[in-house]
């Protein structure tokens, strides 16, 4: 009876291994197959580690900027800029645990199609965590109204969450385009709101010189990320190598969001009698009920 059962258990397996389709046994990689990927990967796994010290020292050193600021407004904005770097080192920790790391196969038409890449995913939730408190800390150094920055960063978080989708189609290569598409889309309405509308109310608040730094930073940089993607593995695969896009994003992180937010913290802490101005102004003129 025992040989009899040990016969069809083995045949069944036979019939499954011949109905499923190798590449999904890649699909399903263990954390620990896909954490070992990234640390045999000297540019991929270099690339997270060093984010997650600069992270580290970002926020150690962001503590220290705030010990002195008291008012409402300022505390905002440091708050907001604080947050930054605690969602970098908590998402490149997952990163370079395998935690947010899985292997995907490219579709049909991709220049890699049938084989089999990591997608780092995890950076997306960086960024639909990460950017919302760049932009909350721009919306209310310019002191926009409340419609407005709500607008903004609920484009902002569109344009993460098709961005992910368009990084994890894998059913068809022109999906992936439209997810781009969608995403782009996005950006640009989070982009005519820096470069327009947030602009204009940064004059009035009486901020405009840091906003302007500010905004070409951000504008400039955040424009590279979809450069990255498209010309990395994810999009044309130019580049194709996973180590050298990883290196693209994390270069990019470093500047927009731990350079970025040191400008910022610093600005605040040595003119935090005009953010106050601003939130008195505020508080009179209600702008941010408008």
């Amino acid at each position: 009876m025992s040989v009899l059962f040990y016969m069809s258990v083995t045949n069944s397996e036979m019939r499954m291994s011949r109905i499923i389709d190798p590449s999904m046994v890649l699909l399903q990689a263990t954390q620990g197959d896909v954490v070992s990927q990234v640390q045999q990967n000297a540019l991929l796994s270099s690339s997270l580690w060093i984010n997650i010290a600069l992270a580290g020292a970002s926020i150690l050193l962001f503590i220290y900027m705030g010990r002195s600021i008291t008012s409402g407004r300022a505390r905002l904005i440091w708050g907001a800029t604080l947050m930054i770097p605690l969602v970098s080192i908590s998402s490149y920790l997952g990163l370079a645990s395998g935690l947010t790391v899985g292997v995907i196969e490219m579709p049909a038409g991709h220049a890699l199609a049938g084989e089999e890449v990591l997608s780092q995913w995890g950076r997306y939730l960086t960024w639909a965590l990460s950017t919302p408190m760049i932009l909350l800390a721009l919306g209310v150094l310019a002191d926009v109204d409340r419609g407005s920055l709500f607008t903004v960063i609920a484009a902002d978080i569109g344009m993460c969450v098709t961005g992910l989708a368009a990084a994890l189609t894998t059913s068809s290569y022109l999906f992936r385009w439209i997810f781009f598409g969608v995403s782009s889309a996005f950006f640009v309405v989070v982009l005519y709101a820096l470069l327009t509308e947030w602009a204009a109310s940064a004059r009035a608040a009486g901020t405009s010189e840091i906003f302007s730094t500010l905004r070409v930073l951000t504008v400039v940089l955040w424009i590279g990320y979809p450069v990255i993607w498209a010309l990395g593995v994810e999009g044309l695969a130019v580049i194709q190598s996973v180590g050298l896009t990883s290196w693209g994003y994390s270069a990019l992180d470093v500047v927009a969001k731990y350079v970025f937010a040191y400008l910022l913290l610093r600005w605040v802490s040595n003119n935090e009698q005009t953010v106050i101005s601003t939130d008195s102004a505020g508080a009179t003129a209600s702008p941010a009920d408008d």
